[in-house]
């Protein structure tokens, strides 16, 4: 059985920011299987409650909706002018534990990873 997590993915280690950066990151409600994968089928019986929030320096910059495409993959899609839509790098085989890491892909191809820091129902 699926459920609706708040998951809230912060930047993790990388040559610009070597400790990690936890003021910059994702937010995002979505189903997760008993697993901790993402989860189409419960997102496609339910998607307006699928959230995106990006986050830089604690403040909101962009909002938007999680979205399973046809060709399986997981688009973190971004309100036309907030800021570009991201693709998750296999993500559906991902599990969403605390600690784990998380790689996104924005369309400009530049690649970031993020550490699952907070997982609650909702």
């Amino acid at each position: 059985m699926s459920t609706f997590q708040h998951i809230r993915l912060e930047l993790a280690r990388e040559p610009d920011h070597p400790r990690g950066n936890a003021s910059t990151g994702y937010d995002l409600v979505a189903p997760l299987d008993a697993d901790g994968r993402l989860d189409p089928v419960a997102l496609k019986a339910e998607p307006d409650r699928s959230h995106v929030r990006r986050f830089v320096d604690d403040a909101t910059v962009a909002t938007g909706r999680l979205r399973h495409t046809a060709d399986d993959r997981w688009i973190l899609d971004l309100d036309p002018g907030d800021a570009e839509d991201v693709t998750g790098f296999r993500l559906g085989e991902e599990k969403f534990v605390l600690g784990e890491y998380v790689s996104l892909l924005t369309t400009r191809g530049t690649e970031h990873t993020y550490a699952v820091k907070r997982l609650r129902p909702v």
